[in-house]
């Protein structure tokens, strides 16, 4: 009996992180979506990422603050507040600004790829910086994925889409600085903890994305039509708190692997909601390109030792 109890928990606690998981990779992917529809209201880059920023930023502190409180919590040298700051201005500034800007030029379903690609940027750059060894199947898989972005690339630029280039290296770049990030944040995790680093570097990104408001636009700017003001909150909840909290407790509960092979959902899902509310093509280039993409970063992310 007792048996039996048991192992119903554990099937709800998977059922549970498998939803949890589900609903981060459609959030995650929600994004771009709503980056596009606001963009028809003629907001630029800078002032949308200052609006989703703003919003976000009281969850962030409020995580800051309650995981700092911990009685385990360690107090962090000039050091430890240095990785911070600068891990903050790489991964939610700069990287969230080249992907706004980029999106400026190309489909979101061409962003979501582009940005999947993070975890091969990852093997890369510890190849190149922590002596890791990439083997032959992970060349194959790194391939795999390259060309798929090439063909979903192509289609996009043969279909007449303008400066599809300047949008895909924009993205690329945001893509790569995500990927530096994650290979940096390794030891300052491990020390501090996932949600108190989250809370303290993403606080620095929203500060720095306000002050690079205040720098190159002016107050006014901020007054924006109501529906660009939902989109951005939308943005902020359902695409950046709720999914980062959500992706935690499916890992929790299910484990990484079996949540990235459910995150693999999510360029799949930013390409059907941009078919649905952009109107952006769906060809069997596309598909092929993004099952290329798709079966690449699994490998990657899967392969024993990841």
């Amino acid at each position: 009996m007792a048996h039996s109890s048991l192992h119903s928990t554990n099937n709800r606690r998977a059922v549970l992180g498998a939803v949890y998981a589900f609903l981060a990779a459609v959030g995650f992917s929600g994004k771009a979506i709503l980056v596009k529809l606001a963009y028809g209201y003629s907001v630029d880059a800078v002032t949308l990422l200052a609006l989703r920023m703003l919003f976000s930023l009281p969850f962030f502190i409020t995580i800051a603050v309650w995981s700092a409180r911990n009685a385990s919590a360690v107090n962090l040298t000039a050091r430890d507040w240095l990785s911070v700051v600068t891990l903050g201005l790489l991964g939610y500034y700069l990287s969230s600004l080249l992907d706004f800007l980029g999106l400026a030029y190309i489909p979101a379903s061409l962003e979501r790829l582009i940005l999947f690609l993070y975890p091969t940027m990852v093997v890369i750059l510890s190849a190149l910086f922590l002596a890791r060894r990439i083997t032959g199947s992970v060349v194959v898989a790194l391939a795999l994925s390259y060309t798929g972005i090439a063909l979903v690339f192509a289609s996009d630029a043969s279909l007449g889409q303008r400066n599809v280039a300047i949008g895909a290296s924009l993205v690329f770049a945001s893509t790569l600085t995500y990927a530096i990030y994650l290979v940096g944040s390794g030891q300052v995790i491990a020390k501090l903890g996932p949600a108190r680093f989250t809370g303290y570097a993403l606080t620095v990104s929203c500060v720095a994305v306000v002050l690079h408001f205040g720098i190159v636009n002016a107050p006014a700017a901020l007054i924006q039509p109501l529906p660009v003001y939902g989109m951005a909150l939308a943005m902020a909840l359902f695409s950046t708190v709720l999914p980062a909290l959500l992706l935690a407790e499916g890992m929790r509960r299910i484990g990484a692997d079996k949540t990235s092979i459910i995150g693999s959902i999510g360029p799949v899902a930013t390409i059907l909601l941009a078919y649905l509310f952009l109107g952006e093509s769906l060809s069997v280039i596309q598909m092929a390109g993004a099952a290329l993409v798709l079966a690449g970063v699994l490998f990657i992310s899967l392969r024993k030792g990841s």
